[in-house]
């Protein structure tokens, strides 16, 4: 059979696949994001303090994402648990790192000014530093996304959902008919997923950063 043929047939399926690897993702960015930009909020004016988150959510980033969904099962189960946990924090490095990168480059003469009209220290971050900080700070989901669709993969190790079903299927039935099928299907779909979030961040960031900041 050939892969067009495995892919007329399994079609089903494999849309089922990617959908549930899509949501996953995406629960998991919209959480990573909060929390990254809420670290980022809180620890950017402070040297050691962002240093420090940096550095905390780099070292999360070292562990094999199968060691770490490995040692989460006996905490939380098999499924969908040990995947949302593990992909949103492996989500946290680029997402924190620009956070922190992008509100210590806002031009303090903006804060001032902002300061001088009377805005609070929350107007301030909401309408003046967070906006000027949003490019880099969507760069960073949008590498986020990308890690994460790959690992996304490896949570069907645990039974969770997604395209890494049909990779582990292919490499546990290595040597039969339709097992390099499996694995190409299972890659390809997680590629073009990628692609298409990609695409949705372009869109976003056209609708969301200003001419100016993007010039």
């Amino acid at each position: 059979m050939s892969f067009w043929e495995y892919v007329a047939t399994r079609h089903q399926q494999l849309l089922t696949d990617a959908f549930q690897q899509a949501s996953l993702v995406f629960q998991c960015m919209v959480i990573a994001t909060l929390l990254g930009i809420l670290i980022g909020t809180f620890t950017y004016r402070s040297t050691w303090a962002g240093n420090l988150a940096i550095l905390s959510t780099a070292t999360i980033l070292t562990v094999p994402s199968l060691a770490l969904i490995g040692l989460l099962i006996p905490l939380v189960g098999l499924g969908v648990a040990p995947a949302v946990i593990s992909l949103t924090l492996y989500g946290l490095l680029p997402i924190v790192r620009n956070s922190v990168v992008g509100l210590r480059g806002v031009d303090p003469s903006l804060v001032d000014a902002a300061k001088g009209i009377g805005m609070s220290r929350a107007a301030r971050m909401f309408r003046v530093e967070l906006p000027l900080a949003w490019p880099p700070i969507l760069t960073g989901i949008r590498v986020s996304t990308q890690m994460l669709m790959g690992i996304a993969a490896v949570a069907a190790y645990a039974s969770g959902p997604g395209l890494g079903n049909e990779i582990f299927r292919g490499i546990a039935s290595l040597g039969s008919a339709n097992a390099i099928n499996q694995v190409l299907a299972g890659t390809i779909g997680i590629v073009i997923l990628a692609l298409l979030f990609d695409a949705a961040y372009v869109l976003i960031g056209r609708l969301t950063i200003s001419r100016g900041i993007r010039d």
